[in-house]
């Protein structure tokens, strides 16, 4: 059956997700916030490329800026980046049917934010692993497949639910349905938490996970994030080669090692060799999302007494990059592990 769905940012998550779903004959309306993006995605003689090693082919599709947005839409999907999220749900709440949903297709724990603005009975949630990058305006590097999950916040299974997952999978084929959404979400931040630390140096994630010393700074900084993920009551789940079980204070070197090994056999053959967070700081020279994906980490934790030191440090850092006072150095990675 056709949809009719409003995509909220065209970037490398929006933009690779709504080209699929144009093709495969929906209706989609993309909005962002760049000119020459909107400009390219409406041209009939541009469009929008998916260009890489998994897909390549070319869409047109109406676009538009934020403040030209006209109409309601049942379905919203929302993938601007998490630091975002609260003014660009202020701006489509006008443009959200009285019983429709926003999808967050974001990284972090945008459902809460999603969640204060529309209402919990209007917030989607989902979990996106696969790699892909922006390249310039009407363009986007589709580097690699990965893990696609969509689930109720609440859990609960509802047709929505079901509908969007069968629109998912025509992106994703084996998309997974769950009802445990936050278990994925929480599993991602612990994941996250080494890639904001590749992105601190030069090497890609493979390389970067790979380097035998980082050992114990991998193990530090997992198991705070999953430390505070069990005392908010969530049991975090795994996926490409990152193994939770192996980032508890009981287990021993060799699980880490393990799911080390996984992760970076996952990573190598990928044509997105290095994080987004790395390309926000290395080629957009922008803010990355570490305020609102690790530091809520640090800050939840510290309500319950837990001290997330590896992950704060990892803050301070990349803060210090962000503003010009350090430069991205492998050696970044080194300092880290001795603080």
């Amino acid at each position: 059956m056709k949809q009719r769905i409003l995509i909220w940012g065209a970037g490398a998550i929006g933009g690779t997700i709504g080209a699929y779903l144009v093709r495969a004959g929906h209706d989609i309306t993309f909005v962002d916030i760049d000119r020459e993006h909107v400009e390219a995605i409406r041209d009939p003689a541009r469009g929008l490329s998916i260009t890489g090693p998994v897909d390549r082919f070319t869409v047109s599709a109406p676009a538009c800026l934020p403040d030209q947005v006209d109409g309601q839409w049942d379905r919203i999907f929302l993938a601007v980046k998490a630091h975002h999220t609260r003014e660009a749900c202020e701006a489509l709440w006008p443009h959200l049917t009285k019983d429709g949903y926003v999808l967050s297709l974001q990284n972090g724990l945008c459902e809460h934010v999603i969640a204060q603005v529309v209402g919990r009975e209007r917030t989607v949630g989902a979990f996106v692993n696969f790699g892909a990058d922006w390249i310039k305006p009407g363009e986007i590097h589709y580097g690699n497949r990965a893990a696609v999950v969509v689930g109720e916040i609440d859990g609960a299974s509802t047709e929505r639910i079901r509908v969007l997952h069968g629109l998912m999978q025509q992106f994703e084929p084996d998309a997974v349905l769950t009802n445990e959404i936050f278990s994925y979400l929480w599993g991602k931040l612990a994941y996250g938490s080494l890639l904001f630390a590749q992105a601190v140096g030069q090497l890609g994630i493979a390389d970067c996970l790979e380097r035998p010393e980082l050992l114990p700074l991998w193990r530090e900084m997992a198991t705070e994030v999953l430390q505070v993920a069990q005392a908010e009551g969530v049991k975090a789940r795994g996926f490409n080669g990152f193994d939770p079980a192996a980032f508890t204070p009981q287990s021993d070197e060799a699980a880490a090692r393990a799911s080390v090994a996984a992760m970076v056999a996952f990573n190598r053959p990928n044509a997105k060799t290095h994080s987004g967070v790395w390309r926000d700081l290395a080629v957009r020279k922008r803010r990355t999302e570490v305020d609102m994906q690790i530091k809520p980490v640090v800050e939840t934790g510290r309500t319950h007494g837990i001290d997330c030191a590896k992950l704060n440090a990892l803050c301070d850092m990349i803060h210090e990059i962000e503003d010009g006072e350090r430069t991205l150095s492998d050696s970044n990675l080194n300092e880290l592990l001795e603080t």
